[in-house]
């Protein structure tokens, strides 16, 4: 009887070959490892926004039991130590510098947010390096605090760091100033907005963990971690931070539950564990709890902005201008002056043809948690202002808010587009992603449900939201240009087996997009072998050539362009070895579904037959090529990659409690040659989940005086089951242009085509009430307010 194997190349929903691991209890995550002899570290974290370290006297808690050493930031000054580096450095307006404060281990002469750490306590057990901890005396004085950016900007507001005068990291900008009052000199509407993106805390599964090791025999340190980035941290905490050659610093990133954009950066505990596990010549381990996290993890968003929209009488987009506030809270974390600039102002032409945008961004200093790319990445609040504003701008022209949209369009003939913010798109088609969300959703029957809505006495809304992102940052020498301190390429080994199964070493990391199932697919699809023979490994230094890790939507657009050049070279040596044993040229041998065939007759050598020939070279051409058949390549991509869509959403609420509930939800996005299916549909509703959370729920929320008032899940709310509706995903497909694989990236486009949608979903369904904005979160006590507030105006209409 034969057995039809299902197709399982590029475009099959494979079933993810990682989850059968994952949901048995199989995974092996960075807290699951314990090393023998293993002590623990506690971090003594700072009670105070602001505060000047008096003393820090450790006298009875060094005597207490258990406790092995206490580190303090004078040990790490006295022991030379460097402090955490930011990876990316951003210009002033005049050309200068940016303001680039030192980032010390632990605490130096002041504390500067609210979790700061002053301390390590390392001791054989949890409990006893946490009640040591407790045994610190710290003398604090408590200065005043700035907790956003206008306060920190306010003239006379207390300093975060001294050598940033006026707290203010750099004031960049994009465009020019003077062709932007050009064009809004002869605008028939100019439509101004303000709004801010909430700031939030991203909420992984898997809190972070560190293990430091150190072997004294070989002086190899050895450092365990919940990484996005495995080399990255190697390159920065090797070179910057302890100081030691890459060669004897390992950095292992095993099963990580979830990163969103968290787990890139480098951390002090990362840096401490290693450091300190060499100096007690014992394993040390540190895993976060969650209110730990809340105040450790680095967060997003948080910005201030006001934009202007140009527009003349037939409603076509004259110019943008757009100032923003960006928080960067108390550090400059690894990448986040990227983030307000390169990430988010280059993207604020967004699907459109405004012929002139000038953007301006001020980077500030508050007494906060460092803030960096969280899901998307500057991208979600690009988009959010945009979409928002074309709804603005909508109700105060008279425009029908499609139609606005639909009418400045960049129109598929144009491709590839030049923006007037340094990007050029390479491929797209906005009306088609449009049309299809609009029919899927049923737009047209809206009206229907919302006089259904009415009669049960809901408020029910619609909206809309079309974007566009770039993903896959590239390429090097010109983000270099633009202030990235590290290359953006990807690397990847395949090594085929002598028995023709096949091992994928690549520099990205997977930690929930299942790349051992789509990457093994693009490796079956090229070379004609089954998922189930090929193995992919990520996530290990010494075993992995180098690579950049994995966040910006970048692991297939990039990594996986790296593989194909890979396996490019090993059909290449391939028709070489089939050459030799079919006694054919080598320019007559061809490669299909596995095969190596000699052109036009029946001869033909299996892709196991000519890997076993190449590690057994009984028969080979020695001379002319090497045995075995394992090749590396580099990739660096010549563009960024720009997936869009168009996410619809639709939400009822309850005007007696202000709750309100998304009931449809439509997203339909361009993400390029679809690997996996299946796997695309499971990100596209993660990332609506988090837009849902950002535009509904979740909000880091501040004191005047800098406290972390929302410090753990008692105060921050995350979306639930019952929070979110069953996501409509659809794929429209427009192929990049400029990587083999025509893949653009499918990990953020949820959280950046969402909370627009909701939050103009939301403002649709009180219209009645005569706002054109809700800022987010819309919770229920404020969605209320704003009923009751407005509640004869409603009654009257």
């Amino acid at each position: 009887m034969n057995v039809i194997t299902p197709f399982q190349g590029i475009g099959a929903s494979v079933k993810r070959k990682e989850d059968l691991r994952f949901l048995s209890g199989r995974g092996n995550y960075t807290d699951d490892m314990n090393r023998p002899g293993q002590l623990y570290v506690h971090f003594l974290r700072s009670p105070h926004p602001h505060a000047r370290l008096k003393s820090v006297d450790t006298t009875l808690a060094s005597a207490m039991r258990g406790v092995r050493a206490i580190y303090t930031g004078a040990d790490m000054d006295k022991a030379g130590l460097g402090g955490l580096p930011c990876g990316w450095g951003i210009k002033n307006k005049d050309g200068s510098a940016m303001a680039e404060p030192a980032h010390p281990i632990l605490a130096i002469g002041k504390v500067r947010h609210v979790g700061d750490p002053v301390a390590a306590v390392i001791a054989d057990t949890r409990a006893q390096a946490r009640d040591a901890a407790e045994a610190i005396v710290v003398d604090y004085e408590a200065l005043a605090a700035v907790a956003t950016p206008d306060a920190a900007l306010a003239p006379g507001a207390p300093l975060v760091h001294d050598d940033a005068p006026g707290n203010l990291c750099y004031d960049w900008h994009i465009g020019e100033p003077a062709q932007a009052d050009a064009a809004f000199a002869g605008a028939a509407h100019v439509v101004t907005f303000e709004t801010m993106n909430n700031r939030l805390i991203p909420n992984a599964m898997e809190p972070r963990v560190a293990l430091g090791d150190y072997d004294p025999t070989t002086g190899e340190h050895t450092l365990y971690t919940t990484s996005q980035n495995p080399h990255v941290i190697r390159l920065l905490m090797g070179a910057f931070v302890l100081k030691i050659p890459e060669h004897k610093l390992r950095v292992v990133a095993p099963d990580v539950g979830g990163g969103f954009g968290s787990k890139i950066f480098h951390y002090a505990e990362e840096a401490l564990c290693t450091w300190a596990a060499a100096q007690l010549k014992r394993p040390v381990k540190w895993t976060s709890d969650r209110t730990e996290a809340f105040m450790s993890d680095a967060h997003g968003r948080d910005h201030v902005t006001r934009a202007q929209l140009a527009l003349d009488e037939n409603g076509i987009f004259l110019g943008l201008k757009v100032s923003t506030k960006a928080a960067m809270g108390a550090y400059l974390s690894t990448f986040a002056p990227a983030v307000p600039t390169y990430l988010y102002a280059t993207l604020l032409a967004g699907c459109y043809r405004t012929p002139v945008v000038y953007a301006e961004v001020k980077a500030v200093f508050t007494h906060t948690v460092p803030v960096d790319a969280y899901r998307g990445a500057g991208r979600p609040e690009a988009t959010y202002l945009l979409e928002r504003l074309m709804d603005v701008a909508a109700a105060q022209t008279g425009f029908d808010r499609v139609e606005l949209r639909r009418k400045n369009f960049i129109r598929p003939d144009q491709f590839p587009y030049q923006t007037p913010v340094a990007l050029e798109y390479d491929s797209g088609n906005y009306d088609a992603t449009l049309d299809q969300a609009l029919e899927a959703s049923g737009w047209a029957t809206f009206e229907q449900r919302r006089q259904e809505a009415a009669a049960r006495g809901k408020l029910r809304g619609i909206g809309i939201s079309t974007y566009v992102e770039a993903c896959g940052i590239a390429p090097s020498a010109v983000v270099g240009a633009l202030g990235a301190r590290a290359g953006l390429y990807e690397v990847a080994t395949i090594r085929v087996h002598p028995t023709g199964s096949v091992t994928v070493l690549t520099g990205t990391h997977s930690h929930g997009q299942g790349h051992e199932t789509t990457f093994a697919q693009v490796v079956a699809d090229k070379l004609g072998i089954s998922v189930d023979a090929v193995d992919v490994v990520h996530g290990d230094t010494n075993k992995i050539p180098f690579g950049m890790g994995t966040y910006g939507s970048r692991s297939l657009a990039v990594g996986g362009s790296a593989m194909m050049k890979a396996m490019d070279k090993i059909v290449a040596k391939g028709k070489k070895i089939a050459a030799h044993l079919m006694e054919a040229s080598v320019e007559d041998i061809e490669f299909t579904d596995g095969m190596f065939r000699v052109a036009g007759t029946d001869k033909a050598k299996a892709l196991a037959e000519i890997s076993l020939a190449a590690y057994v070279p009984h028969n080979y051409p020695i001379d002319e090529i090497e045995p075995g058949l394992d090749e590396t390549a580099f990739y660096d991509p010549k563009n960024f990659t720009y997936p869009a869509g168009c996410h619809i959403c639709e939400v009822e609420i309850d005007p007696d409690t202000g709750r309100v509930e998304v009931v449809n939800f439509t997203a339909v996005d361009d993400v390029g040659r679809v690997i996996n299916p299946m796997i695309v549909e499971g990100q596209v509703q993660g990332g609506v989940a988090q837009g849902i959370g950002q535009a509904l729920l979740e909000a880091a929320a501040y004191d005047d005086q800098g406290q972390l008032l929302s410090a753990s899940f008692m105060d921050y709310t995350m979306p639930r089951a019952n929070d979110l509706p069953n996501v409509d995903v659809a794929t429209h497909t427009t192929l990049c242009t400029h990587n083999p694989l025509g893949v653009k990236g499918c990990g953020e486009v949820g959280a950046i085509g969402s909370p627009p949608a909701v939050i103009n979903a939301v403002v649709d369904a009180l219209r009645h009430t005569g706002i054109q904005h809700i800022e987010m979160p819309a919770t229920p006590a404020k969605v209320w307010g704003i009923i009751h507030a407005n509640a004869p105006r409603m009654a009257a209409e």
